[in-house]
């Protein structure tokens, strides 16, 4: 039987040997026969042996860690203390934000320690680095929570505006090109997105995207103007976060997103084209759900694009009628629907390969 002595110490190890390495944790079932598995960057836990760790984990914090002075937190966190003390510090707030993803006090605890590093003396030899690394590391941790199949971590608020904040420390001390900038923006892109999937209409995700873009679009990049480029940083996403919504196509969370972006861009042809893609997709499979629809009334509103929709649509002259009796139906409460009446008028004279 595992004591909480056990759990705290089986975890512990495993996050203090991770380094820069993204864990993928898994809540397991006690009927699987063990309460820990772990199998390279893969962990499996059970609730009781998570809970048993978490026990033993805030014990240590309020015991120890909370009355640590900044001098005692710079010392942690440039690992200068004995190894057993350093992989403690480490690793008891990740076991406590494992159990509890809103646990302020262990997140504001993290935000003190790299703020105590940060504030360093700038003579510290090679301290951009070791800064630089530092912030990397937490940045995988927060990965390994957001893109693992935890019930809450995923749609965390406390972790997803951490993270921005982790960010935002990296951006001032590292010198960033355009091309940098565009690399760190897909690589968080990628991250979201893996969290809308575990976490479907994770609003909380996709709201840090936005907040990323206006960070990124604020950073001062070969002195560009703020307007182009922060439609260059929009035009980037466009196009995977289309891909994203269309294989999930009830998400309205990352359809808004859509909409977001396609009002950053600068490139009409490309609100016209990616408009034009969900219309084409919409008609082809009979999709009748209300996120694609919402998106599609308000991109062609806002973007004054109806003539994509007649193209989507277009009627063969012989055929015309039934395409000007939906035109001319009355304007329901919901305006997307008054989008799905034309549709149907089109699959009912030419169907689709597929009705939703």
């Amino acid at each position: 039987m595992t004591t909480p002595d056990d759990a705290f110490q089986q975890l512990a190890g495993v996050f203090a040997s991770r380094g820069d390495e993204i864990l993928e944790i898994e809540i397991i079932p006690s009927s699987l026969g063990s309460p820990f598995l772990h199998d390279g960057c893969s962990i499996g836990i059970t609730k009781k042996t998570l809970v048993q760790a978490y026990t033993v984990a805030r014990q240590l914090f309020f015991k120890k860690l909370m009355p640590m002075s900044e001098d005692d937190l710079l010392v942690s966190i440039l690992g200068t203390n004995s190894s057993q003390d350093f992989a403690s510090d480490q690793v008891t707030t990740e076991i406590m934000l494992l159990f509890d993803c809103e646990h302020l006090t262990a997140c504001n605890w993290r935000k003190r320690r790299l703020l105590a590093a940060l504030m360093c003396r700038r003579d510290v030899p090679d301290r951009d680095s070791r800064l630089i690394q530092i912030l990397n590391t937490e940045l995988t941790l927060l990965q390994s929570y957001q893109c693992s199949p935890l019930h809450r971590h995923t749609k965390s608020p406390t972790l997803w505006s951490h993270r921005l904040w982790v960010l935002k420390q990296l951006l001032k001390i590292e010198d960033q090109s355009s091309e940098s900038l565009l690399d760190l923006e897909r690589h968080e892109l990628a991250v979201v997105l893996r969290a809308g999937e575990l976490h479907p209409k994770n609003y909380y995700a996709f709201t840090y995207m936005r907040q990323l873009h206006a960070l990124l679009a604020r950073s001062p990049v070969e002195k560009r103007d703020y307007s182009g480029w922060s439609a260059e940083l929009a035009t980037l996403l466009v196009d995977p976060v289309l891909d994203w919504c269309l294989s999930n196509p009830r998400d309205i969370s990352g359809w808004v997103f859509e909409i977001y972006l396609l009002n950053h861009v600068s490139d009409r042809q490309l609100q016209v084209d990616a408009v034009g893609r969900v219309l084409r997709f919409a008609r082809d499979v009979g999709w009748e759900g209300e996120s694609l629809w919402t998106f599609i009334d308000q991109a062609v509103r806002q973007f004054d694009l109806e003539s994509v929709v007649d193209e989507a649509f277009l009627f063969d002259r012989e055929r015309r009628e039934p395409m000007c009796t939906a035109v001319q139906s009355p304007p329901t409460k919901w305006p997307w629907r008054a989008r799905l009446d034309r549709a149907r008028a089109y699959w009912a004279v030419y169907g689709s390969s597929y009705h939703t």
